[in-house]
């Protein structure tokens, strides 16, 4: 066990027993440490933000509210993958979440089950946002210079011979999706499947849902895609965020 952390963690705790805040010396009483050790632990905590001192005394700082934030985060993700298994189990298909964040795709969470198997990312979605329906539906939000710059940092390749290339078709395409509309691709960037994405803006997010279908179940894709923009349409918020 490492003794400072747990006189740092100790001290942290003691300044919940005081709604007004405490005193260096109040805290070392609480959480019966020495004083000298007190103003060491104080200064360190004060300086990474867990604390802020105002007129002598110490408060909880940012980075304790930080913390309680990220409790909040885990439990809309936890949300988020339960109403994403939902979804599998509605709409018999693999679902995806996915983020454009720093200039990059990021799928965040993939629902599959034995008869909704995932999309085998064969090669890196990074790379290959003009390919598939999650990355074009992504890039598709953006401004039309954010899109131009994606694609000069990821140039287009053909990955099946449904793929398209050329990056003036590819902005073209990208500047006529509509808003609310489900992107659809058919083996664009893997040979036996299907997608469809639904584009998700909250605020500054820049967000799309996705299914995959394998191409034997290509003649649902437009009704699948129809009822995963109903449903999305349906969450809150916080399934987003």
């Amino acid at each position: 066990m490492i003794t400072s952390v747990q006189r740092a963690l100790r001290l942290l705790e003691a300044v919940g027993g005081f709604l007004q805040g405490a005193t260096a010396k109040q805290l070392a009483r609480a959480a019966g440490l020495p004083l000298g050790t007190t103003y060491h632990l104080l200064r360190t905590l004060t300086h990474e933000g867990y604390l802020r001192r105002a007129e002598g005394r110490f408060f909880y700082g940012d980075s304790v509210d930080d913390i309680g934030r990220a409790d909040d985060r885990q439990s809309e993700r936890h949300d988020l993958r339960g109403r994403m298994e939902q979804l599998r189990d509605e709409l018999g298909a693999a679902v995806y979440f996915a983020l454009y964040q720093d200039g990059e795709i990021h799928v965040v969470d993939t629902a599959a089950g034995p008869g909704q198997p995932a999309v085998e990312p064969w090669a890196d979605f990074r790379a290959t946002a003009h390919a598939h329906a999650i990355g074009q539906c992504l890039l598709g939000q953006l401004p039309e210079d954010a899109r131009r710059d994606h694609l000069a940092r990821h140039p287009p390749a053909g990955l099946t011979p449904s793929t398209l290339t050329d990056e003036s078709a590819i902005l073209r395409r990208l500047s006529s999706l509509r808003p609310t509309m489900p992107v659809l691709e058919r083996q664009e960037y893997a040979l036996g499947t299907v997608c469809a994405a639904v584009p998700i803006t909250v605020g500054a997010v820049v967000a799309t849902m996705a299914v995959s279908l394998p191409v034997e179940q290509a003649a649902r894709l437009t009704a699948t895609a129809g009822q995963l923009r109903r449903s999305v349409g349906a969450m809150t918020p916080s399934f987003v965020l």
